[in-house]
């Protein structure tokens, strides 16, 4: 039996419960008490926290172990308040500070980062699949943070020097009460708000005149990306140590991140593309040889079929090496893959042709089902599209559809 049953309690089930069903129970809580779907309860967040911190730790072995054992404060290793530890895990498992759960508090306490370097700029940036198949280099018009060349990145004026902050006593952050669902409480740590997180000050007079203090200042710099041939949505284009800088850190990088338009004649799949084309009735039952489409860098592609060859609706052909340009590799490519559609007659046309000489020339049509049934009933129909099919059916929602599963984070580190 273990020490503490709380985290459990979180979360409903028990203590000897599977790794399946400590999954599935904290799908379902996390959708329970998402903060999204309880917008007018205050604790909504405080409950979410808290069952991320339990996931956080049933669902990894090794923690599961110690706290069966011991509970929190065996997880403290006998040091600290085990509800501060509780607390810090909101941290790791979709509290403040982690985006995995979409919660964003503000920079990490004490200005540490991840990898000893500035922070990275994420920025997303458009692109046409024609772009992406041809390539393009694009420059631009940027603003960045540097280190102010007057006080060399101090903030301070002459030979002046900051002191540590009162406030939080030169540590950078300050301690609160957080109250958890069962009714305690546990420390967390806050930022700084007198010295934001720096643990120092400088007085007003004692101020660089040009950075004001802030050790940084503002400059624009033109910068050129290159959109290589074959590149795919979502792939980064980084440029290493463009980003803002920092007195002490090294600058991040910036990063942009390729988003893709849809586009209207071409799918892409990897390295293959799809495309729809529509031929007549006349050419998918007696053949045609013309241009069928325009390529993504402007070159007409021509189709010949061969004689006596019908092209059914649907039917699929492949051209070799018409694809997408392969990354790092522009010189091949993938395939194109060609979908015919036929486009039937309008009544206009059947007006104006002899239907008895068109049906003579037709395959015959199809006869009754064989056997007949017995009862055979006339049908009222009317016209319809397939996208209708199914449409009362939107609002099902499978409980166990991890696609569906709200709480869980939308990306995991790789």
């Amino acid at each position: 039996m273990p020490v503490e049953v709380e985290l459990y309690d979180l979360l409903g089930v028990s203590y000897d419960a599977s790794e399946d069903e400590i999954k599935k129970a904290y799908k379902k809580k996390a959708k329970e008490h998402h903060p999204d779907k309880n917008i007018n309860d205050p604790d909504a967040g405080q409950k979410f926290q808290e069952m991320a911190a339990a996931y956080e730790i049933l669902s990894d072995a090794n923690k599961r172990e110690i706290y069966d054992m011991h509970g929190l404060e065996g997880m403290t290793g006998g040091q600290g308040d085990p509800m501060d530890l509780f607390a810090q895990f909101f941290a790791g498992a979709g509290g403040p500070g982690n985006p995995m759960f979409g919660f964003n508090f503000g920079p990490d306490i004490g200005g540490s980062r991840r990898g000893g370097k500035g922070e990275d700029s994420v920025i997303p940036y458009d692109v046409t699949l024609e772009d992406l198949y041809n390539g393009k280099s694009v420059k631009m018009n940027m603003e960045k943070e540097i280190i102010c060349g007057i006080c060399k990145g101090s903030g301070a004026r002459g030979n002046a020097k900051p002191k540590p902050c009162s406030t939080c006593e030169g540590k950078g952050w300050t301690s609160t009460k957080t109250r958890l669902a069962s009714g305690t409480y546990g420390n967390s740590k806050a930022q700084c708000t007198a010295c934001l997180g720096l643990g120092e000050r400088l007085k007003e007079k004692e101020r660089c005149k040009k950075c004001k203090g802030d050790k940084t200042v503002k400059e624009k710099t033109r910068q050129e990306i290159f959109v290589e041939k074959g590149m795919t949505n979502t792939q980064r284009i980084i440029l290493a140590g463009a980003g803002d800088q920092e007195p002490g850190i090294p600058a991040g990088d910036v990063i942009f991140v390729l988003k893709t338009a849809a586009h209207e004649s071409f799918e892409r799949s990897g390295n293959d593309l799809l495309a729809k084309v529509t031929i007549t009735l006349s050419e998918a039952l007696l053949g045609f040889s013309r241009i069928i489409l325009t390529h993504l860098d402007g070159r007409g592609i021509k189709m010949t079929t061969p004689p006596g060859k019908i092209i059914k609706f649907h039917e699929t052909v492949i051209i070799r090496g018409e694809g997408m340009p392969i990354y790092r590799r522009p010189d091949e490519k993938g395939d194109l893959y060609v979908v015919f559609q036929i486009e039937m007659p309008n009544e206009d046309w059947r007006a104006s042709v002899n239907v008895q000489t068109v049906e003579a020339l037709l395959p015959p049509k199809r006869v009754d089902v064989d056997p007949i049934p017995e009862v055979v009933d006339e049908a009222d129909y009317e016209e319809s599209d397939i996208i209708d099919f199914g449409e009362d059916d939107d609002d099902w929602e499978d409980e166990d559809d991890e696609d569906n599963m709200e709480g869980e984070p939308e990306c995991r580190p790789q």
